[in-house]
Order: C-alpha cells, then sequence, then structure tokens
C-alpha cells in the first residue's frame, strides 16, 4: 500500500473514497463546506438522513454521482476540547476499514491538526491506518482475496514524509509481535524465537548473544532451569544489543517473559483455564522483539539492551515438583509451591543477568497474572514500580501511545504470604492481591536500578476486534516501549 502525504485540498482531491474526520455537534465550514456546496449539499444531506452525530470513531459514507470522488466517507472525532492521539488513531483506523469494506482502491483522508504538532497527527493517523488494516493469514491455505487499498493520500499534511516513516517503522514491530504471540507453539519455540533474533541482530546491525542451558548453568540461574528442565526443546536466553553511532544519552533495559507454551507444569492447567491459549505467553517477549525491529530502524541516541528467557513449560520425568526448592542466579532459594507461576522464575533469572549491565532503567513485560485481568479487564496492563520517576515516564508513554497502563501498589506487607519456613520465599502467595505479591517477589531480583514491572496478561490479546486491533494478538507494548526509549 503506498502512503503517502500531500498539500492537495478537498476541493481538488479526486479517487474512490475521501475520508472527512468531523467534531461533534460542529457545523461544516471552510474546505469541508465549499466541498459540500460543490457537491450539492451531499455532506449536509448524509450527516441530516443518518443522524451523524460525529461520535468518536463513528462513520457513514455516500456515493457521489457524477464526481470525481466517487464516495464520501465521513468519520466522527468526538468533542473538539477531547481531541487526542489516540482518538486520532481510532477514527483514522475506523475510516481505513470502512474505505475497505466500500472497495476504495485509492483513499484521500482529511484530518484536522492535533494541538498544532502536525509530525505528531501524522504519526497516530498512520499507525491507526496500518495498524488496522493488518492481516495474518500465514495459516491459511487460500490467500487473501479480500478487496485492497492500494494508495492512501493524507491531505493538508504535505512535508510529513519523516513521520509517515517513523509511524511504519514503529507499525513493523507491531506486526512482528502479533505474528509471534498469535502463531501456536509448534512454530514458536525456544529454538526460532533465537533464530528469530539472529535475523533481526543481522538485519539491523545488532549485537546478539545467546545463552544456552551450559551457559545459563555457569551463570547459576537455578529458577529458569527449573522450568525449562521439563521440555524437549532447549532453553535459550536471548540477549539482544542496540548501540547508537554516537554518544548514548542513557542505557536501558527490556526484559520479556518468554514461555513459548504453559501447560502449568504437574499443576496442570485445568478444564476452562484457557490452556489452549497459552501460546501467548510469550506476549512479553512479543513486544520486545517487536521494540528491537522498532528501535533498530528509528536509531535513537539511546543504548538498550532486549533480553528474554525463553522456554516452555512442561511436563515429564524431568519436571519440578511442588515443594522442590531451586536457587537463583543471584543465591535467593525458592519453594515452589505451584509449578504454575513459572515466569516469574525465568524473570527472577533475567532480571540479575540485566541489572549486572549497569542500566539506567530497567522495563519487564510479562503475560504474569491472570489476577491482574480480573483487577484491570482486557484493555489496561498494571505498572508496578518502586521509582516515582520510572513510573511517571512509563505514565507518559501510556498516554502518547494510547497503550494503557495503571500504577498499582507494592504493598510490602503482602510479601508476608510469600515466606517459605525452609526457603526464602515461596513462588506464590495469598490469592487475594495476587498480581501485586507477584510484582514483589520479581522485586527481590533487582537490588538497585530503576526498575518496573508491567503486567501485561489483558491486552495482549483480543477476542473481537477493538479499535486498531483486529480479533487476536494486539502487539501490545511495542508502541509503548519505543516511546519510553526515544522519551
Amino acid at each position: 500500500m503506498n502512503l503517502t502525504v500531500t498539500g492537495t485540498s478537498l476541493l481538488e482531491w479526486s479517487g474512490d473514497g475521501l475520508a472527512i474526520a468531523l467534531f461533534e455537534g460542529a457545523e461544516l465550514s471552510g474546505e469541508v463546506a465549499a466541498l459540500d456546496q460543490k457537491l450539492g449539499g451531499a455532506i449536509a444531506e448524509l450527516i441530516i438522513e443518518v443522524e451523524f452525530k460525529g461520535k468518536p470513531a463513528s462513520t457513514t459514507s455516500t456515493r457521489i454521482a457524477g464526481s470525481p470522488i466517487r464516495k464520501i466517507l465521513l468519520v466522527g472525532l468526538g468533542k473538539p476540547d477531547a481531541l487526542n492521539l489516540e482518538t486520532l488513531r481510532r477514527s483514522s483506523a475506523a475510516a481505513a476499514k470502512l474505505a475497505k469494506r466500500e472497495r476504495c482502491k485509492t483513499l484521500g483522508v482529511s484530518f484536522p491538526v492535533w494541538s498544532a504538532d502536525a509530525a505528531a497527527t501524522t504519526q497516530a493517523i498512520v499507525e491507526g491506518i496500518e495498524l488496522s488494516l493488518y492481516k495474518d493469514f500465514r495459516f491459511k491455505s487460500e490467500p487473501d482475496d479480500s478487496p485492497k487499498i492500494e494508495s492512501i493520500e493524507l491531505l493538508g499534511l504535505a512535508g510529513q514524509e519523516a513521520a509517515v516513516e517513523k509511524a511504519r517503522q514503529i507499525s513493523s514491530g507491531v506486526f512482528l509481535a502479533r505474528e509471534l504471540v498469535a502463531a501456536p507453539a509448534n512454530y514458536v519455540t525456544p529454538i526460532t524465537m533465537a533464530e528469530t533474533a539472529l535475523a533481526i541482530a543481522n538485519e539491523y546491525g545488532l549485537d546478539i548473544q545467546i545463552l544456552e542451558k551450559e551457559d545459563c548453568e555457569k551463570l547459576g540461574m537455578g529458577a529458569f532451569l527449573g522450568v525449562a528442565q521439563a521440555s524437549d526443546l532447549p532453553p535459550k536466553f536471548i540477549h539482544m544489543t542496540y548501540r547508537p553511532q554516537g554518544t548514548s544519552r542513557k542505557k536501558l533495559a527490556i526484559v520479556g517473559k518468554g514461555l513459548t507454551f504453559d501447560s502449568g507444569g504437574l499443576n496442570i492447567k485445568g478444564a476452562g483455564s484457557g490452556i489452549e491459549m497459552m501460546k501467548t505467553d510469550m506476549g512479553g517477549a512479543g513486544a520486545t522483539f517487536g521494540a528491537v525491529k522498532a528501535i533498530a530502524q528509528l536509531k535513537p541516541d539511546v543504548e538498550v539492551h532486549f533480553i528474554t528467557a525463553v522456554t516452555e513449560n512442561m511436563i515429564s520425568g524431568r519436571a519440578i515438583h511442588p515443594g522442590d526448592i531451586l536457587t537463583a542466579s543471584n543465591g535467593k532459594t525458592i519453594e515452589i509451591n505451584n509449578t504454575d507461576a513459572e515466569g516469574r522464575l525465568t524473570l527472577a533469572d533475567a532480571l540479575v543477568y540485566t541489572e549486572k549491565l549497569g542500566v539506567d532503567a530497567i522495563v519487564d513485560l510479562a503475560t504474569l497474572t491472570g489476577a491482574c485481568v480480573i483487577a484491570l479487564g482486557d484493555n489496561i496492563a498494571g505498572l508496578w514500580s518502586p521509582s516515582d520517576q520510572l513510573a511517571d515516564q512509563l505514565l507518559k508513554a501510556s498516554e502518547q501511545s494510547g497503550e494503557k497502563l495503571w500504577r498499582m501498589p507494592m504493598e510490602e506487607k503482602y510479601f508476608d504470604s510469600m515466606k517459605s519456613g525452609i526457603a526464602d520465599m515461596k513462588n506464590t502467595g495469598a490469592r487475594a492481591g495476587g498480581a501485586i505479591s507477584a510484582s514483589l517477589f520479581l522485586k527481590q531480583f533487582v537490588k538497585e536500578t530503576p526498575w518496573a514491572h508491567l503486567d501485561v496478561a489483558g491486552p495482549v490479546w483480543t477476542d473481537k476486534e477493538n479499535g486498531y486491533n483486529g480479533a487476536g494478538a494486539t502487539g501490545y507494548g511495542v508502541r509503548l516501549l519505543v516511546d519510553w526509549v526515544l522519551s
């Protein structure tokens, strides 16, 4: 799909479909009013006929006879004082999906500029369009033969080619994350994750280190290897590094949970547990890989380390037992009272490893607890951090990216339920406040570095189309991480 910016006015544009964004309750004015007059009042008539109110992301369309514009598409923006970047994304996504349904091969898009920032406006519109039109047909036997939009012009945004390119680079990272999370566990394995990492590193000139089981043993990663020991597939500890060509203004790390399949171990997931969806338990690693791809193309003046301990949590004669004690790489001992709380074990060793790199801040992402989904639902990730500064940075990035976060408390007393009589700690605590106690478990493996934990169990997947996310993997976290790194 060819996507360009142009200074062409509404009155001059011609093609299959012209998408015009309108505010709620606003009267037609300026070029839109002039175009309406040129079209014999067709726009005003459509608004009255379908009672179009301009609600955010609402749409309608009409055919225009005898005009160089075949169809007019209207999309709502809501109230003018509530306009933000996320509204632009969702409304441009709605316009693109409508244009596709209306079989428009060429599309013109006319949106107002948000907060006098043409670059941010352009980026948001392009992200909405790109992400909404993405379809994954890798596992279909028949090709996708649905109508395609061949070219899109963003009107009134001439000179914003760099913003278009930035949006498309970020979107490419989101697509990678979606594809990794959506693929079943017989396609995405620790081995193929390592191969994907190597391919990314080779394409973009990144440093990469893949630690094999023996390397992890030498580093004392007993928690990670304890989870991995039941699988017939070898674990892979993956560390990719982006380094800028010039001086780096900061050094960051992103750690993603990488369970390519989670059976629950000997505490096997039962009926109704959603075990068939445990291919998504590497959603944190998927976002990490997607962020690598985007950041490698954007080339910020920031050194970024991307780390994920990748394995399966399976059942065999080698599996860890409930009651076993594992020793993490920082010497902490962990009594296993639930083998289905395995992600925090892999993250424990990953966090210890990452802090030794001497970074300025660490953010981990993990599909860690169902408790977080109960607390925040499917659209919002939980944020835990002892650092107000880091938490504020991530919340600001959330606002910019539209990927929602909610800061949660780190109630230290909740760790009491994880105390063990025979080890330093158990790997699970009380059911009440389970997402909080999980974050407190992870906190034991970061000494001094500013650190934040994001529980993304809810938003990495959607069962139905939601804004610019079709049903399935959302690629949640990529845009948030990119905005954080670039800030």
